[in-house]
């Protein structure tokens, strides 16, 4: 009889750990691809606090391209706004209106040669062209996370503690369709 209660008492506390492993491990999961999409926003915000500085040295040579630097200050309230949520679509496709405004700016400076040459400018350049790596990196490692996470909410045994840890799977973080590659821009 001792021995029956024993292992009836083992068992039990056994089922206990493995219940809070398997919860532990899932929330681990989510929180890290939560702070992964945190990294996208931290990125994508340093690139739209960039570009300001790089229209304003535009605009100095190209006054009379009204059009694109209003189609960049929408862009950059997208970004800033989808920033704020955790749909990852809202996301990308602000991330890709404020590609396509970039890639405009840039083919303004392309058509005026001291603008190329000018310090500010080519440092302005510099610093975006170590964001787009940087948001490139963020991306990579949100979806990395949420592989993780999506493997086990959708794997045994993990998946019996899913409901229960309230975590579920995530979205990847794709490009909108025509996003799939980077813009080319050449100076």
């Amino acid at each position: 009889m001792l021995i029956a209660l024993i292992v009836i008492v083992v068992l039990i506390v056994a089922a206990v750990a493995f219940g809070v492993i398997g919860f532990n491990k899932l929330k681990k999961a989510d929180i890290g691809a939560q702070e992964a999409l945190g990294g996208i926003d931290v990125q994508l915000t340093r690139r739209a606090d960039l570009i300001p500085n790089l229209v304003n040295t535009v605009k100095g040579y190209a006054a009379h391209e009204k059009g694109v630097f209003e189609a960049v200050t929408e862009a950059r309230s997208r970004v800033a706004a989808a920033a704020q949520g955790d749909a990852v679509p809202e996301k990308a496709a602000a991330d890709a209106q404020l590609n396509k405004a970039l890639v405009d700016v840039m083919a303004v400076a392309e058509a005026y040669p001291d603008l190329k040459a000018n310090q500010g400018f080519l440092d302005l350049q510099g610093r975006l062209a170590e964001t787009e790596n940087q948001i490139s990196f963020a991306r990579q490692f949100y979806n990395d996370a949420v592989t993780t996470l999506n493997t086990l909410v959708q794997t045994i045994p993990w998946m019996f503690f899913a409901a229960f840890a309230k975590v579920s799977t995530r979205e990847f973080y794709k490009a909108p369709e025509g996003q799939q590659t980077p813009p080319t821009v050449s100076f």
